[in-house]
């Protein structure tokens, strides 16, 4: 490896509305190497990734190098020609265009656009990769994941040489996964070098060369790969020691069922689904991506329209006809893409947390802003969300403090049903834990809780009965205590 860094950053600060978020962080990425960038959420990283990108200006008195080279002014599209790339974790790509005009978009400088050269450009960059899209396929029409890979795609063909990884596997299965680390060490072979933030310390520890671990705003470590155990990264990124145990239903078991399905149907995601669930309960959700599961909680919520089915609560059979009936009827949902189908974006964190439960931060019938700043204050302190300006744009927090704010707005909403798609997805070990905690309070105060998770140690800690969904249908059932995760592989996702 070269002993002089691609890319450096010295004494970065940044503050925004009199909060300081960044303070004098140094940061070298060598050649070829792949380095993880760790933190809790709110501890900078984003900011940092953000100056790098030249999205956002330092504070006075920091400085950036390329290559050796000092950049007085990093810009977005100074940071582009220098070759560095950054995937953000919410994907900005253009939904109505093709995966290949994704793909090259800014490539070519032709007065005449040449489909056949943009095809093969997109092509043998996928091949590359060994993914298997048509480049002609219009990127709304694929999954969360295969956006992913492409967005790589994109960065690969630009022959970047700093690519930036912002939870990249948040959205793929364990195929995808495997697929993109090996990605990860092709570009590292061809001398491209990584910065790649994950909160799932696993793939931290498969791939990265160093380590670096932001808590607060500060540069706490920085250390190759092999000085770190899970435990000591956990500790460095939280500045406390965390325990993670199983948090089961304290409560006697109720016999009253609060919330059932019964055949449920949507060719060709799911059919046949029939489920009850107690008070109390929280009921765990899993299988392999595409098995339709998120398809069945939408169907639930009132997004898609399913073919037959019956629902009831407390025995009561309703009809939910959009989702603003569900929330009226107590159904709320939190779903897994939080950026096209959670987010109000352009609106303050604090008007994301009230927007379905107006009622109550009303005035003689309009809109009481002390109010809402006030309810939303209350829920931001309970998740820790930082950083706590009830203002501030909800765009402008981190991934898993968006997550964390999706999470308020249900809190906030009362219900009496809750689904939660992937609730802990790009979530740091810290809010993870508070996320577990906040749902089983709700359980314990009497909401039925659905949890649909890939996350099969997710599901065991948390769940108190688990139903496993493959191909469509719910395939295997098992209470909790009686399972393992070799348990639910071998009968319920290997079939």
């Amino acid at each position: 490896m070269a002993s002089n860094p691609v890319l450096e950053i010295r004494n970065i600060g940044k503050t925004y509305s009199g909060i300081k978020v960044l303070s004098d962080v140094d940061f070298a990425l060598m050649p070829g190497e792949v380095h993880a960038l760790v933190g809790e959420n709110g501890a900078g990283k984003s900011t940092m990734i953000k100056i790098i990108a030249g999205v956002e200006p330092p504070d006075e008195g920091g400085e950036i190098y390329f290559e050796g080279e000092r950049i007085p002014r990093m810009t977005a599209h100074k940071s582009v020609s220098l070759g560095i790339s950054v995937i953000y974790q919410d994907i900005s790509l253009f939904p109505n265009l093709t995966i290949a005009e994704n793909i090259c978009k800014g490539m070519f400088n032709d007065r005449i656009v040449r489909w056949r050269k943009i095809r093969k450009k997109a092509q043998d960059a996928l091949d590359m990769m060994n993914v298997d899209l048509d480049p002609g396929q219009r990127f709304d029409e694929i999954t969360i994941g295969k956006k992913q890979l492409v967005a790589i795609a994109r960065a690969v063909t630009f022959n970047a040489k700093v690519i930036v990884m912002d939870e990249p596997t948040a959205a793929l299965s364990s195929t995808e996964v495997e697929m993109l680390y090996g990605i990860v060490r092709k570009l590292k072979e061809r001398g491209v070098s990584v910065i790649y933030i994950s909160h799932k310390l696993e793939e931290v520890f498969a791939l990265a060369d160093r380590i670096s671990v932001l808590r607060d705003g500060f540069m706490v470590k920085t250390a190759p790969a092999g000085e770190f155990d899970q435990r000591t990264l956990i500790n460095l990124m939280v500045g406390r020691e965390l325990r993670f145990v199983p948090m089961r239903n304290e409560e006697p078991e109720s016999d009253e069922v609060l919330f059932e399905v019964k055949g449920f149907s949507l060719a060709p995601h799911f059919e046949d689904v029939s489920i009850r669930a107690k008070k109390h309960e929280i009921v765990g959700l899993t299988g392999l991506v595409g098995a339709g599961r998120s398809e069945w909680a939408q169907s639930v919520f009132g997004l898609l329209r399913p073919d037959r089915g019956e629902l009831y609560i407390h025995g009561k059979r309703v009809r939910v006809r959009d989702t603003n009936d569900a929330i009226l009827k107590g159904i709320c949902y939190l779903p897994e893409d939080r950026r096209s189908q959670g987010l109000f974006q352009g609106n303050s964190m604090a008007r994301n947390i009230c927007a379905v439960s107006l009622k109550k931060v009303l005035s003689h019938g309009l809109l009481d802003r002390s109010k809402e700043v006030s309810v939303a204050r209350n829920y931001i302190e309970k998740v820790s969300i930082r950083p706590n300006l009830p203002e501030i744009l909800v765009e402008s927090l981190s991934g898993g403090n968006q997550q964390k704010a999706l999470i308020c707005r249900w809190l906030n909403a009362d219900p009496k049903v809750l689904i939660v798609d992937e609730p802990t997805s790009g979530v740091d070990v810290g809010a993870k834990l508070e996320i577990h905690r906040l749902l089983r309070e709700l359980a314990k105060s009497g909401v039925c809780v659905f949890l649909i998770s890939s996350d099969l140690s997710e599901v065991l800690a948390l769940s108190d009965r688990i139903l496993v969904m493959r191909q469509g249908r719910i395939v295997h059932e098992v209470r909790t205590l009686e399972a393992t995760q070799d348990d639910i592989l071998s009968k319920g996702l290997l079939g």
